[in-house]
């Protein structure tokens, strides 16, 4: 598929034109580089439904914190797996491929647009049969990263997990160590059994979005500030009460820092600067991501 840009736009018309109606889409790209968007512009242009893969956009309590589809765009063409969790549910990339599997096989044609590499990947090459961490496992996780942080954990994972993992992700250091503890095999090893993918790439046209640095860093800043205007703080507010800072819902980006700002910790002003700068690293984490798991899928430069 190649990419042609029309003189004086962005190319996105051309763009989509080349693109085979037939074949399911996938867009990956880091947070605010436009995803959502162009996969209601596919949807609207060639038909199909938009389906999330996106870890913070599933739960039901972040609609503007995760910049979530507005209700507008929603309207304009079917989506699924947005904010259809509630915050107290457990919820992992084997629960969203089982979302995933009967609309790979449904009427209309998948456009699957995520920021989560780990969905992403599992989708197009496979993810292990793990069986589910135990309650008490999770919990024993949990206290151990409160109390000493993920370098106790990494410290006793197998080696051969240990040599792979990404070390500056916590959650992923901590799911490893779960797995370990309560299989008795490291996750690396059950990697090594992965079974056959749901969508592998080949059969689908897949997408990177890749950014300009410099250009995305101003959007996510604008972003951050236009969520702030839409009432992010009344998002927060809402679930104040039974805020964990351990939980997987509490992990989208910015929340900690507006818990902090209305418990009075922080200013509004440097909660604002805090979050956007955790939005940037988690960008450059994306980006990181992407360029050493996709380098196969076909990128696009944006803007």
């Amino acid at each position: 598929m190649g990419v042609r840009r029309r003189a004086g736009t962005d190319g996105t018309l051309d763009f989509i034109a080349d693109i085979d109606p037939g074949r399911p889409v996938l867009i990956a790209g880091p947070t605010a580089s436009g995803k959502s968007a162009l996969a209601l512009a596919i949807a609207e242009a060639q038909g199909g439904v938009v389906v999330n893969a996106d870890a913070l956009q599933v739960w039901s309590c972040w609609r503007i914190l995760s910049a979530r589809p507005s209700p507008a765009e929603e309207a304009r063409a079917p989506h699924r797996l947005y904010g259809h969790v509630a915050p107290d549910a457990d919820y992992s990339v084997g629960h969203w491929l089982r979302e995933v599997a009967p609309l790979l096989a449904g009427p209309q044609r998948p456009i699957i647009a995520g920021g989560t590499g780990l969905y992403l990947s599992a989708l197009t090459e496979g993810l292990a049969d793990i069986p589910d961490v135990p309650p008490e496992v999770r919990a024993e996780a949990d206290a151990t990263m409160a109390l000493r942080g993920p370098e106790a954990l990494l410290a006793e994972l197998d080696e051969a997990t240990a040599a792979r993992i990404d070390r500056r992700n916590p959650a992923r250091i901590q799911r490893a160590w779960e797995v370990l503890r309560a299989t008795g095999r490291g996750l690396a090893d059950w990697q090594a059994e992965t079974g056959p993918p749901l969508l592998p790439r080949a059969a689908a046209t897949a997408l990177v979005l890749d950014a300009d640095r410099d250009w995305l860093a101003m959007r996510i800043d604008r972003r951050f500030e236009a969520m702030l205007a839409e009432g992010a703080l009344d998002e927060v507010r809402a679930v104040l009460d039974r805020w964990d800072p351990a939980a997987l819902w509490a992990r989208a980006i910015g929340a900690p820092e507006l818990v902090a700002h209305l418990r009075g910790e922080l200013s509004l002003t440097e909660a604002t600067r805090r979050a956007q700068a955790a939005s940037r690293q988690y960008a450059k984490r994306q980006r990181t991501w992407f360029r050493a798991r996709m380098r196969g899928w076909n990128w696009r430069q944006v803007p």
